[in-house]
């Protein structure tokens, strides 16, 4: 009877160490899914980072409301939306009381159409600001947080090339006018062989030098690298 016994109890062991495995894996899976739950509940938003708290409702950047916008309006004319804060923004009415719809006031335009005083682009130094016909490039423009328009917020626009590298027109006039029969002035502006061609004429016997002074004075000719006079 105890050889027969002996089996039976070896089982019933190891189903009891089954049992309690699976048990803690089941309630590992529960306590991961704890964390995660946890961790996406406490996630902020991106967002957050430009959205004042307990401020005016109506004065919050766009990127923190979501707002009910109607496209058929009439150009150039003044339109109200209705406006929701987004999850987790906190802001307030004129009497500081809680709120989170509301009523925002705006011209009706799209984004690109705003003045350039009302968005950013990014400026390209590969163009040349100093050619005939003036040229431009493809610039990525970003509407300013408290502006509001219509579409979207970030566009491409066709600008004039506008940069500079340091180079001062006061300065390059000033070589002209002292120096410019060794070349400093072409120098200055990044023009080498120009200059070597000057100081080895010493000038161009003066000639050079004049007409250079005039070509400088009108910003006829700026630095090599295609950028304007600070």
């Amino acid at each position: 009877m105890e050889a027969a016994a002996e089996p039976l109890r070896s089982v019933r062991r190891l189903s009891r160490v089954l049992l309690f495995l699976s048990q803690c894996y089941v309630l590992s899976g529960d306590e991961n899914k704890l964390i995660s739950h946890l961790t996406e509940s406490t996630e902020i938003p991106p967002y957050m980072m430009k959205c004042p708290s307990n401020g005016l409702c109506s004065r919050l950047p766009a990127d923190c409301i979501d707002c009910a916008t109607n496209f058929s309006c009439t150009y150039g004319k003044p339109v109200t939306f209705d406006c929701t804060v987004k999850p987790s923004v906190t802001c307030v009415d004129q009497d500081l009381k809680p709120q989170r719809n509301f009523i925002i006031n705006m011209t009706c335009r799209f984004c690109w159409q705003l003045p350039e005083t009302d968005y950013e682009c990014t400026n390209s130094t590969d163009c040349m600001t100093v050619a005939c016909p003036r040229q431009r490039h493809l610039a990525n423009c970003t509407v300013r947080d408290h502006i509001h328009c219509l579409g979207n917020r970030t566009f491409p626009k066709l600008l004039y090339c506008n940069w500079t590298g340091g180079y001062k027109w006061s300065t390059a006039l000033a070589l002209s006018i002292t120096l410019g029969g060794f070349g400093a002035d072409r120098f200055y502006l990044g023009q080498w062989r120009e200059g070597l061609g000057k100081l080895f004429s010493f000038g161009g016997l003066g000639i050079w030098t004049l007409i250079d002074v005039l070509l400088i004075g009108v910003g006829y000719v700026g630095p090599a690298d295609g950028s304007l006079y600070i």
